[in-house]
C-alpha cells in the first residue's frame, strides 16, 4: 500500500512538474503573441460590455447606464415565442447538415483526387475547386440570384432539356433549404479538401509498397490503408466543426433570402440583424446574441474535449 502510494504521489509530482515546464516558455513567444492579444481584447472583448443590455429595456437617449433593469424579462419572452423556436430549428437544419456534407463530400474528393497521378492535372482540378473559397458572398449571391432566376441559366436549360417548369430557388422554401446548403458545399469543400489532403501525404508510402508486394489492389490500398489513416483527422475535423452548429453563415442567407421564405430561410442571426438594427428592438436582439453565444461557447468546451478524447488533439 505504502509503494504504491508512493508511486502515485511521484507520478501527480511528474505531471505536475511537465505542466509547469510548459508554462515556462521563452518569453520572446509571448512577446510575439502580446499583439495579437491585444487586437482580441479590443475587438471582442471590450465590446461585450453592451451584453447588459440583454437585462435592460434599453433606450438610446437614456444611455446603459441609464436604461431601467428588467432582468430575464427578454430571455422569458424568447423562449415563448414561437418564431423564435421556428427559426432555431432553421439554423440547426442549415449548420448541421452543412457540417455533415463538408465533411462527406471533401473526404470522398480527397480520396477520388489522390487517386489521380497525372500532377498537373491534379494540380488544375485542386485550384478550380479550391477558387470559390476566395470570393465573398457578396459577389457569389449576385451569381447565384441571376443563374436561379425563374428566367435564369439554370431553368432554361431544365426547361429545354427535361420540359421541367422554372423552379422558384429561391423563392420556395424546400428549394431554397436546398439552395442554401449546396451551395455552401460548392463554395468550401475545395478549401476542405486541402486538410484531408495533407493527412493522405502524411501516410507512410511504405505501408502502400508492403501491400503492392502482398498483392492488394488499389481499392483494398484504400480499404485497409488509406482509410484507417484518415479517421483521426476526421474525427478531429468533425468535432471541432460542433462549435458551429447555431452558426449558419450570415453572410450567405443574408444575401439570398427574402421576406417571401422568412418561415423556412430566416436564421438567429438574420433575425437579430431585423429586430436589432432595424426594428430598433436592441435590447431583445441583444438577449438573443447572448443566447445563441453562450451556447456556442458550451459546444466549443465540448468539441474539443472530444477531439483531445477521441483523436488526441488539443491546442493548449
Amino acid at each position: 500500500m505504502e509503494a504504491n502510494t508512493a508511486r502515485q504521489a511521484n507520478l501527480k509530482a511528474a505531471r505536475q512538474t511537465k505542466k509547469m515546464r510548459g508554462y515556462k516558455q521563452p518569453w520572446m513567444l509571448h512577446f510575439m503573441v502580446l499583439p495579437a492579444v491585444l487586437l482580441v481584447f479590443v475587438f471582442s472583448y471590450v465590446p461585450m460590455t453592451g451584453i447588459v443590455m440583454a437585462f435592460q429595456n434599453y433606450k438610446a437617449s437614456l444611455g446603459i447606464t441609464g436604461s431601467p433593469w428588467v432582468g430575464l424579462q427578454h430571455f422569458r419572452y424568447m423562449f415563448e415565442n414561437e418564431y423564435f423556436v421556428k427559426i432555431t430549428w432553421n439554423t440547426l437544419l442549415f449548420a448541421c447538415s452543412k457540417i455533415a456534407m463538408n465533411l462527406i463530400v471533401p473526404f470522398i474528393f480527397a480520396l477520388l483526387l489522390n487517386e489521380v497521378r497525372n500532377m498537373g492535372l491534379k494540380r488544375s482540378i485542386q485550384t478550380l475547386v479550391y477558387l470559390p473559397h476566395f470570393l465573398s458572398w457578396v459577389t457569389l449571391s449576385g451569381i447565384l440570384i441571376d443563374l436561379l432566376a425563374q428566367t435564369g441559366l439554370v431553368n432554361q436549360f431544365l426547361t429545354s432539356a427535361f420540359g421541367i417548369k422554372p423552379i422558384f430557388f429561391l423563392g420556395d422554401g424546400t428549394w431554397f433549404r436546398l439552395t442554401i446548403i449546396f451551395s455552401d458545399v460548392w463554395k468550401e469543400f475545395g478549401f476542405n479538401t486541402i486538410i484531408f489532403l495533407a493527412a493522405l501525404s502524411g501516410i507512410n508510402p511504405a505501408l502502400y509498397e508492403a501491400a503492392e508486394v502482398d498483392g492488394a489492389t488499389r481499392l483494398k490500398q484504400t480499404l485497409h490503408i488509406t482509410l484507417p489513416s484518415l479517421v483521426p483527422i476526421l474525427i478531429v475535423v468533425g468535432t471541432l466543426a460542433l462549435g458551429n452548429v447555431l452558426n449558419a453563415n450570415f453572410d450567405q442567407v443574408f444575401n439570398l433570402y427574402s421576406p417571401m421564405i422568412y418561415q423556412q430561410g430566416d436564421i438567429i442571426d438574420t433575425f437579430v440583424y431585423r429586430e436589432g438594427l432595424l426594428s430598433g428592438q436592441f435590447s431583445f436582439a441583444t438577449a438573443v446574441g447572448l443566447f445563441k453565444s453562450m451556447i456556442s461557447l458550451i459546444l466549443i468546451a465540448i468539441s474539443y474535449r472530444l477531439a483531445y478524447k477521441f483523436a488526441g488533439y488539443r491546442i493548449f
